[in-house]
């Protein structure tokens, strides 16, 4: 085992997802550190992405933590398994390791870690009853607050508390799905005024302190600090798909002014505007525990109707 962070990351890259995320993305790429357990998610259009997305992970997390990533273990994906990749990990002295399909002693912490945030975010999903096309939200959700609650029992810490040296507070975790109310323009309001737009919580911020929404009002995701979670214990089990299509919004808050600055925004297909059920969710994620359990994300269940030729190239 390893025996500091970052010595040693197991990767996958899991997808193609049936549905489309509110960014058209379809695949997710986990990041699992073996001595703290601590993961990282990243959600791709497609394989492609694949390179690029982990050479920019590996700078800014061995930067960030000043440590550097001695072994990268990963299957024998073509995602993988491309010149690009080999270069950078030649040029990074990173030992690259693949493991051999259907052999959970080599590949096993990372297939744990993508069973266990699949059935949080299933749970999550099915509970608040909102479209599946929040699936990446939920597993980016789930993937946080594990991180932050979760102890390791050989540390006796969390993973963030592991990887980072530094305890963690979790007084501002919230119910996923939960209705909150943007404060508009930042003003604290009291019970007697409106209290703003109500939107549904989605999850937190990865680059600062704010929560992440989406806005029944205007039809986006955004990020905020200026937010009032209702206090009655009731989600965003109302439907929100009979109305138009969402669109994603994304806000890149200024750490100093903590000013909204849009970085993007897209549309969601139509199509994929539907309140989860029980069978939709386990269609969602079939190609996921068909992996896991058998070992090729090539096994398709007949009943998910999915053909490799959906995949995104």
């Amino acid at each position: 085992s390893s025996k500091r962070r970052l010595q040693l990351l197991h990767m996958d890259l899991c997808g193609p997802m049936r549905v489309a995320s509110i960014n058209g993305k379809r695949y997710v790429l986990v990041i699992v550190d073996d001595y703290s357990r601590y993961t990282w998610t990243h959600f791709l259009r497609s394989k492609d992405e694949t390179p690029e997305v982990l050479i920019d992970f590996l700078r800014l997390v061995q930067r960030g933590l000043q440590a550097q990533v001695r072994v990268v273990r990963t299957d024998k994906g073509t995602e993988f398994l491309n010149q690009t990749l080999h270069a950078y990990f030649a040029a990074e002295g990173i030992l690259y390791q693949t493991f051999v399909a259907r052999t959970p002693e080599q590949n096993g912490v990372v297939e744990r870690q993508n069973r266990t945030l699949v059935e949080a975010t299933r749970t999550m999903l099915s509970t608040a009853k909102v479209p599946l096309f929040f699936w990446a939200k939920a597993i980016a959700t789930a993937c946080f607050t594990q991180n932050r609650s979760l102890v390791i029992p050989c540390h006796e810490k969390t993973p963030y508390h592991i990887i980072n040296d530094r305890k963690l507070s979790v007084k501002f975790f919230y119910i996923f799905s939960s209705i909150c109310y943007i404060v508009r323009d930042g003003e604290n309001l009291d019970k007697m005024k409106e209290k703003g737009d109500e939107c549904i919580f989605v999850g937190y911020s990865t680059q600062s302190r704010a929560y992440r929404v989406f806005n029944k009002r205007t039809r986006v995701i955004m990020e905020s600090i200026h937010v009032n979670f209702d206090e009655l214990p009731h989600t965003a089990s109302d439907q929100i798909s009979s109305d138009p299509a969402p669109e994603c919004q994304t806000m890149a808050l200024n750490h100093d002014s903590l000013s909204p600055a849009i970085q993007r925004q897209e549309n969601v297909p139509q199509t994929d505007r539907t309140v989860t059920t029980s069978t939709e969710l386990d269609l969602l994620f079939i190609l996921m525990f068909d992996e896991l359990l058998n070992g090729s994300s090539k096994v398709v269940s007949k009943s998910s109707a999915v053909c490799s030729t959906d995949a995104p190239n």
